[in-house]
């Protein structure tokens, strides 16, 4: 059984789809900071510093994934799902200007996934380039 940590809804894929037209490679980090607090971040994949405080939990829409290892010690156990709705964030998130925002949706791993589940790899994938 394999596993994802990480899934997208059809119209989260239809805008990040659009926003790699304008933006090109893109990455979404998860964070607890400030502005949209928890929200996803959509941004240019050269315009954000991942370390070894990030955890990568895959890919979406050929976009890496990270989250803060803060919100990952919360989220560790749950499936987290991007979606997409009317409204203005308050982050630099790429979405914004559009009237759009990603938002993120979770529900905790059955038992059987748990079995299953790898752990997610600190810091920058192997084929990520360095900043």
């Amino acid at each position: 059984m394999n596993v994802q940590r990480i899934s997208i809804s059809e119209a989260a894929l239809e805008l990040l789809e659009k926003l790699k037209g304008q933006h090109g490679e893109l990455i979404f980090h998860q964070s607890g900071g400030c502005c949209d607090g928890s929200a996803p971040m959509c941004l240019p994949k050269s315009d954000f510093y991942i370390d070894d405080n990030d955890y990568h939990l895959g890919a979406i829409g050929n976009c890496d994934f990270f989250i803060s290892a803060e919100q990952y010690e919360y989220w560790q156990y749950s499936h987290l799902h991007v979606d997409v709705c009317e409204g203005r964030g308050s982050s630099f998130s790429l979405e914004i200007p559009h009237g759009l925002r990603f938002i993120t949706k979770s529900r905790l791993f059955t038992p059987t996934e748990q079995l299953h589940l790898k752990a997610a790899k600190k810091g920058l994938p192997a084929e990520f380039p360095s900043a």
